[in-house]
């Protein structure tokens, strides 16, 4: 039987781990599978990161560069743009993006190419693993099918397929690849089984399996919309709080010293990165095959969507206070990636402000101690090299965006003519009369 087969050749760590995307997900899944003491072979269409990691040469921050370094050296660890080499694995995950289209509709091209190229080559003993965020059902209804008729063989009988959603959080000093709990959602109890047992050889967290792959996708979106939710619920009351003269960061402070039923979120500029921002999306958008509209995760997905257009605004006010406008003024935002002391900036809100600050006519530049240049509506923009006493004096405002920890937030009070705090980095500094907290 299949099962015992796999079983046992992971016992014996002779299965050969394949992972399609060498991305935030792909890569650091990859290092961890081939230093369990599985040969890896990683997959990904971007030539530039296969010679990367075929170099030993390390881009993801999450990765220890000499464990890169090391497995490469060792050939635990390759990566190449040829998926024929499929024909030589045992276990393939799939952690390719899953972004959203203009229309706010998912965009699970990645996905269906990826299964296509897999099922050309795919050999009977085989299990697949989508990790790629999406909505309920993808699995069962898109990759099953692609396999099946590209392969030639049966899920189930011939091979094992499953979900089991990526919980990477980048820049988690805790949590990592290695010790973030798993779900496992198979085809069949057979498939969980086997798959399960796969990442228990490999990870230090624990592996919960539930009973198909539709649970498990689901299980990811809940995870990031109920994120979407409370952090909407927050920006709304930011700016009702705003207007009523009340602090919303005293106030949560205040709320969460209760020991129970109340976990704090905090406002912000708006949502970045590839999940929280773009999940919600897939729930609404797979709600609408059965008649279903999600009220209320919708209303907290405009909330967080009008953030970055409420900061304008308010940025704007401060302006006015110096009988300036936002036309012509000189804005620095510090920090573009949509996360503190990362270096990605996917989604990020600090894009979409400078977008709007810059159409209302403000002189904008960045400065991200992760970040010195970034792609963004197809325009290449690049950022300060440092910031010091003369670079803050040139500008009206600074806003502050992302709370990178490198940044020395007493000199920037002391030499910037008014600060926009977006996310309360500054609330340990004394001098406050040119500080305005979103």
């Amino acid at each position: 039987m299949i099962k015992d087969i796999l079983l046992q050749k992971i016992q014996k760590k002779e299965i050969i781990v394949g992972v399609v995307g060498l991305g935030y997900v792909g890569l650091p899944l990859a290092v961890e599978k081939a230093k369990a003491g599985f040969k890896t072979i990683g997959f990904d269409v971007q030539k530039a990161k296969v010679e990367l990691v075929n170099q030993g040469e390390n881009y993801i921050g999450d990765v220890v560069d000499q464990d890169l370094k090391t497995l490469v050296e060792n050939k635990q660890l390759s990566a190449t743009s040829d998926f024929r080499f499929i024909e030589d694995v045992d276990f393939v995950a799939i952690c390719v993006p899953t972004p959203l289209d203009s229309h706010q509709q998912p965009d699970i091209s990645y996905i269906k190419n990826s299964a296509e190229e897999i099922s050309k080559y795919l050999k009977k003993g085989s299990m697949v693993v989508l990790e790629s965020t999406t909505y309920p059902g993808t699995t069962e209804e898109l990759i099953k099918p692609i396999l099946e008729k590209g392969s030639g063989l049966k899920c189930g009988k011939d091979f094992y397929l499953g979900f089991s959603p990526e919980r990477v959080d980048p820049g988690n000093l805790i949590y990592k690849t290695k010790n973030t709990p798993k779900v496992v959602g198979g085809i069949g109890k057979e498939a969980t089984e086997v798959i399960a047992t796969m990442y228990r050889a490999v990870l230090e967290g624990d592996v919960h399996e539930v009973s198909s792959p539709a649970v498990a996708e689901m299980e990811k979106i809940l995870e990031n919309t109920y994120r979407n939710i409370n952090i909407g619920l927050v920006n709304e009351l930011a700016m009702l709080c705003n207007k009523m003269g009340i602090s919303l960061w005293e106030v949560i402070d205040a709320a969460k010293t209760k020991p129970y039923g109340f976990q704090a979120f905090y406002p912000g500029p708006g949502l970045g990165g590839h999940c929280i921002p773009l999940d919600p999306y897939y729930l609404s958008w797979k709600a609408r095959e059965y008649g279903f509209h999600t009220s209320m995760i919708e209303s907290s997905m405009m909330i967080n969507d009008q953030m970055p257009d409420y900061c304008v605004e308010r940025a704007g006010r401060i302006l006015n206070r110096f009988s300036k406008s936002l036309s012509n003024s000189k804005i620095l935002i510090l920090g573009v990636a949509y996360k503190q002391d990362i270096d990605d900036y996917r989604e990020s809100p600090a894009l979409k402000i400078i977008d709007l600050l810059q159409a209302n006519g403000a002189l904008v530049k960045y400065f991200d101690p992760y970040i010195s240049q970034y792609r963004y509506n197809g325009k290449i923009a690049y950022g300060l090299d440092e910031i010091n006493c003369e670079v803050l004096q040139e500008f009206d405002l600074v806003m502050i965006t992302t709370a990178h920890t490198s940044v020395d937030y007493k000199l920037v009070q002391e030499n910037s003519l008014a600060v926009f705090d977006t996310k309360n980095v500054m609330k340990d500094l004394m001098e406050r009369g040119n500080i305005e907290v979103l």
